[in-house]
């Protein structure tokens, strides 16, 4: 028997905008989140049973912080730099800092970083995900981390996650 939609998205709903988060920034990770769920809840009906629901997303989501981008660089670049500030009612905090050292990564890096340690996705999916093979994405996971390691300023754990 199917879970209930509105189950999947409370279950997978966070990780999802962490990956969001991560992989886009602060500013464009909601949108992001929103088209990813909408996508989702109209292919959800025809989702196989026993499919892997945490990879299914963040292969959507994947696809749609792609479509974020593009409409980014369509879109006129304001003069001057806002000053960034969280969105007010978040249920967790994003750290600024934080982005800003996953923003300073190469793109397959971040991604590798996003989808593994925040999706908790297995390489071989990554590397179906953004190209290339399961080695190359272990290999960019890795790099990834060990420049987060050097320049976030916030410890972090074993496992690559800030904590």
């Amino acid at each position: 028997m199917r879970r209930p939609f509105e189950q999947i998205v409370t279950d997978h709903g966070p990780m999802v905008l962490r990956v969001c988060r991560a992989v886009l920034g602060p500013q464009d990770a909601d949108e992001a989140w929103s088209e990813t769920f909408l996508s989702a809840l109209k292919a959800y009906p025809d989702l196989p049973p026993g499919a892997n629901v945490e990879a299914w997303l963040v292969t959507i989501a994947h696809r749609k912080a792609i479509d974020v981008t593009r409409a980014a660089a369509r879109r006129p670049v304001p003069v001057g730099d806002p000053p960034e500030r969280p969105a007010p009612g978040r249920p967790e905090d994003w750290d600024g800092d934080l982005w800003r050292a996953l923003k300073a990564l190469p793109e397959r890096q971040r991604q590798a970083v996003a989808y593994h340690y925040l999706a908790g996705l297995p390489y071989k999916e990554i590397a179906a995900l953004s190209g290339g093979t399961a080695d190359a994405a272990r290999r960019a996971a890795a790099d990834g981390v060990r420049t987060l390691r050097r320049t976030y300023p916030r410890a972090i754990d074993e496992e690559g996650v800030a904590g």
